[in-house]
């Protein structure tokens, strides 16, 4: 023997719209959201750009880049919208100076590959890596390379964490 409840149609319209409404104001609390930092951001732009070929004063992926143009064109393009100068060494004049130790992706790292100031820049992404635009295209470099260690001259964080 089976039994079965009815409920009038309005009491059960009645429940419905009260566990719905509650559902959805709970919603926020509930929902699992997933956030990109803006270093991830500024590096998921830039490589985009890998590949493209290196020109003197360049500031455009259909042109081509030099370290400086590069930069600014990712941080510019990017979500963190930053404009930067377009000289390593005016670059290297902006933001807050980081330790190497505790660098984070988006970070800039700064070179003297003229033996004289700050003459390069690229891109920090982590363990040790940067995107940079180098004589042979826009790749991914390693800071642990006895040139870029010879060369290092610190690093600045642009980006607000």
């Amino acid at each position: 023997m089976s039994m079965s409840v009815r409920l009038p149609k309005r009491l059960l319209l009645l429940v419905t719209s009260f566990i719905m409404g509650f559902a959805l104001l709970l919603t926020p609390l509930l929902k699992a959201e997933a956030s990109v930092s803006w270093g991830q951001e500024v590096i998921e732009v830039g490589k985009r750009s890998i590949g493209t070929k290196f020109k003197w004063g360049g500031t455009s992926p259909k042109t081509g880049f030099d370290a400086s143009g590069y930069t600014q064109y990712v941080f510019k393009t990017s979500a963190a919208k930053i404009h930067l100068p377009h000289s390593s060494s005016a670059q290297y004049k902006q933001g807050k100076t980081v330790k190497k130790s505790q660098l984070k992706q988006g970070d800039l790292v700064f070179f003297k590959t003229n033996g004289k100031n700050v003459s390069f820049v690229g891109i920090y992404d982590g363990n040790g890596k940067f995107i940079a635009a180098t004589s042979s295209g826009v790749k991914y470099q390693s800071l642990n390379t006895k040139y870029w260690k010879d060369r290092y001259v610190g690093a600045k964080r642009v980006l607000k964490y």
